[in-house]
């Protein structure tokens, strides 16, 4: 039977923001009260020489899903073992060497505390996360985290939503604090995450995407204009690098410059590239990320750079590439 009733914006939005509150309130309180077991559930991940296994049912079976993830994403080896296949044949991937982060808030949920012993039998400790320290996940605990809120932001005080929200900052400020005593580095969380967006800006290098070789421009100071046409368009990039005879780079030519030098009446027949050139030209490393590629353009207001390695030309690279790349 559908019982809904009508309720008004103004109380939809008190209603809503009571829900923030609680739950503000229900962290803020999890961290006043953090002390030497925080501590010490952090020692022990740390140390940890196999992996971390989250366990947990029903809602806090969905924040330990999360946990487990945020660990693996953030250089702590860790996987989530949903307690009913425990109890069929899952447990058999836990190791002496392995740690078990169990979650119930109630710290009586009957699937998990039906796999406590079994976790002790094979030598693995146990951080436990519930909101009863004197419950018996707290008790089975080796080091046990106290989530427990005031109230749950439910206007029934039943639906689990304040004390989820409190176990997943708690989890993720283990996450965070493990994370800084490792040393994890943009290098180490782009590797772990190379097919988002993310891994990209953070793993695509600029040699990764530049034209070279003979996909790159270029022509000598002596250089006639016509000569210096025919390459940027058989090239495609829409200018030249302008080299010495040494290779040296000495500048660029872009229909922009051609511009510029029929403006000063220049005799196109007869110039070189030493005429009519930019000296001096926006430049990036090979080595450098493609996203620092990015920022040049936008900040020097070009769509194309000259790629260096070691001081010496190796390549262009166009904003176009970068898109492709996705790492704009």
């Amino acid at each position: 039977m559908d019982s809904s009733q009508p309720i008004n914006p103004e109380q939809l939005l008190a209603l809503a923001r009571d829900v923030l509150t609680i739950e503000a309130d229900a962290i803020q309180a999890v961290a006043a009260r953090l002390d030497e077991t925080f501590v010490a559930a952090h020692a022990m991940l740390l140390a940890c020489k196999g992996r971390v296994v989250v366990t947990g049912i029903g809602k806090s079976g969905h924040i330990g899903n999360k946990l487990a993830a945020t660990l693996a994403s953030t250089g702590t080896p860790a996987f989530f073992m949903h307690p009913a296949e425990a109890a069929h044949g899952d447990l058999g991937m836990i190791t002496a060497d392995d740690i078990v982060v169990a979650i119930s808030y109630s710290g009586a949920a009957e699937e998990l505390v039906t796999l406590l012993p079994a976790i002790k039998r094979r030598g693995a400790r146990i951080v436990g996360i519930s909101g009863n320290p004197d419950s018996a996940l707290g008790q089975a605990s080796d080091v046990h985290l106290n989530a427990r809120v005031a109230k749950e932001a439910c206007p029934l005080n039943l639906a689990p939503t304040a004390s989820t929200t409190a176990t997943l900052a708690l989890g993720d400020a283990l996450a965070v604090c493990l994370l800084e005593a490792r040393g994890f580095s943009r290098d180490d969380f782009a590797l772990s995450h190379p097919g988002g967006s993310l891994g990209r800006k953070l793993l695509v290098h600029v040699r990764d995407v530049m034209h070279a070789d003979e996909a790159l421009p270029v022509v000598s100071a002596g250089a006639s204009v016509r000569d210096a046409l025919f390459e940027i368009t058989s090239k495609g990039l829409g200018l030249t690098a302008v080299t010495s005879p040494d290779g040296d780079l000495l500048g660029v030519f872009t229909d922009g410059d051609l511009r510029r030098a029929m403006d000063r009446d220049i005799d196109l027949k007869t110039a070189t590239m030493h005429d009519v050139m930019t000296r001096n030209p926006k430049t990036i490393e090979a080595g450098k990320l493609a996203v620092e590629a990015v920022q040049l353009m936008e900040s020097s207001k070009v769509y194309v750079l000259l790629v260096l390695e070691h001081g010496r030309l190796a390549g262009a690279i166009r904003m176009h590439d970068l898109l492709k790349a996705g790492v704009v």
